[in-house]
C-alpha cells in the first residue's frame, strides 16, 4: 500500500473566510484532499503576532470553528483532513527553539513580507515573534514532517527557509525532515471597492456564508468604471471588478463575453452586468449555504472535529520531536541522568 504525501495547510483564526480566500487557497485544498493526506492548520499562534490583545484571543474558539465550518461548506471532506489548533500542540514549541538555531537574524531580516506584516499591524518595532514567525512555520511545516506546502508567490521565501532550516539540521545531526516543497497557489480577488484585495477588515470583502441578501447588497454597491455616468457610455472592461468576478465565478462564458462586448458599446448598464453577477454568485453560494446549514446543525461537530484532529497533530509531533532529540544526542543525555539517578536511590534504600 502506498502512503500518500503529506500536505500542511491553514489560516489564522481572525475571522470567517470570504471569496478571496476561496480564490487564493481553498479551491486547491477540494484537489489536494484527493491526493494528499491533509494537515489543516488553525494557525493561533501564528495570530498572535499582530492580534495578540485578550479581546483578540477570546475570538479564537469561535473564529476556529467558522474555519472549519467554512471548509466543510465548501466540500472539504473531514475523514480526508485534520484540523488542529497551533497551540495545543505543545511539542511546536519545542520545535521552534530548536530550529530556531538553524537560522540567522540576518537572514529572518530579509525577508520583506514580514517588514510588510509590520507596516500593515502599525507597528513602529518589530517584536521578537513577528521576525520569528518564519522559524515557527517551520516548526509548523516540519511537525507532520510535510512534503508540500500551498503558498501564494509572496510567500514562496518562507518555504524556502524552512528548506534551510530542514537541510541544516538533516545535515548536522540526522535526515529526520523531507525538504518540504513550495505549491504556488496563484490568484487574488480584488476587493467589492475595487481599491485593495479582498479583506474583512478593510470592509470590502463577501463572505462564503454572506447570506444573499447581503451577496446582493454588495454587488449592487460594487465599483465600476468611474468615467461611466450613464449606460450609452462606452466602459472599460479591463481592470474592472465586476468583469473580473463575472470570469472567476460566472460559468457562462458566452453570458460574460457578450456582456464585455456591450459594455465597451455603452449598450448595457451596470444594473444588469451587476444583476448577472449576483445570479451567478448566489449559484456559487447557495450549495455552500446548504452545506454550511447542514454541518452548523449538528452540534459540537466542529469543535470534535477539531479535538480530534489535534489529538492527532500531537501525536505527529510527539514522534517528530522524539526523532529529533534522538538525532542530537538530547535524549541519550537526559536517560542517562536518569539511570544513574534510579541506580544511586537503589543503593541508598539498600543502605
Amino acid at each position: 500500500m502506498t502512503t500518500k504525501r503529506r500536505i500542511l495547510t491553514g489560516d489564522r483564526p481572525t475571522g470567517k473566510l470570504h471569496l478571496g480566500h476561496y480564490v487564493g487557497s481553498l479551491q486547491y485544498r477540494l484537489a489536494f484532499q484527493e491526493e494528499y493526506e491533509c494537515f489543516f492548520i488553525i494557525a493561533d499562534l501564528h495570530m498572535l503576532t499582530t492580534k495578540p490583545t485578550k479581546e483578540d484571543v477570546a475570538q479564537i474558539g469561535q473564529n476556529a470553528r467558522d474555519i472549519v465550518l467554512d471548509h466543510l461548506a465548501i466540500g472539504i471532506d473531514p475523514q480526508k483532513t485534520s484540523f488542529y489548533l497551533q497551540s495545543a500542540v505543545h511539542e511546536i514549541y519545542e520545535m521552534h527553539l530548536i530550529l530556531s538555531g538553524m537560522v540567522t537574524v540576518e537572514r529572518l531580516q530579509q525577508l520583506p513580507t514580514i517588514k510588510d506584516m509590520a507596516a500593515a499591524a502599525g507597528m513602529e518595532q518589530m517584536p521578537y515573534n513577528l521576525l520569528g514567525y518564519p522559524v515557527l512555520q517551520a516548526a509548523d511545516i516540519l511537525m507532520p514532517r510535510a512534503h508540500l506546502v500551498p503558498v501564494g508567490k509572496d510567500n514562496e521565501s518562507h518555504i524556502e527557509i524552512s528548506r534551510q532550516i530542514a537541510r541544516r539540521f538533516n545535515n548536522a545531526y540526522a535526515d529526520v525532515f523531507p525538504l518540504p516543497d513550495a505549491y504556488i497557489v496563484g490568484g487574488t480577488l480584488v476587493g467589492t471597492d475595487g481599491q485593495a484585495k479582498m479583506s474583512k477588515s478593510l470592509g470590502n470583502a463577501i463572505l462564503l456564508s454572506d447570506d444573499s441578501a447581503s451577496v446582493r447588497k454588495s454587488v449592487m454597491s460594487m465599483y465600476t468604471d468611474p468615467n461611466r455616468i450613464r449606460a450609452d457610455i462606452p466602459g472599460t472592461v479591463e481592470g474592472n471588478p465586476v468583469f473580473s468576478y463575472h470570469d472567476t465565478f460566472n460559468p457562462d462564458k458566452a453570458e460574460v463575453e457578450d456582456l464585455k462586448e456591450r459594455y465597451r458599446e455603452g449598450a448595457v448598464g451596470d444594473v444588469e452586468v451587476k444583476t448577472k453577477l449576483y445570479n451567478a454568485l448566489e449559484a456559487f453560494l447557495e450549495p455552500i449555504r446548504e452545506r454550511r446549514a447542514f454541518y452548523a446543525e449538528q452540534t459540537g461537530y466542529t469543535d470534535q472535529l477539531i479535538y480530534e484532529g489535534t489529538q492527532r497533530a500531537q501525536e505527529e509531533a510527539r514522534q517528530t520531536l522524539i526523532e529529533m532529540k534522538k538525532a542530537m544526542g538530547l535524549t541519550g543525555v537526559w536517560n542517562r541522568i536518569r539511570r544513574a539517578n534510579e541506580r544511586r536511590q537503589k543503593r541508598l534504600a539498600k543502605a
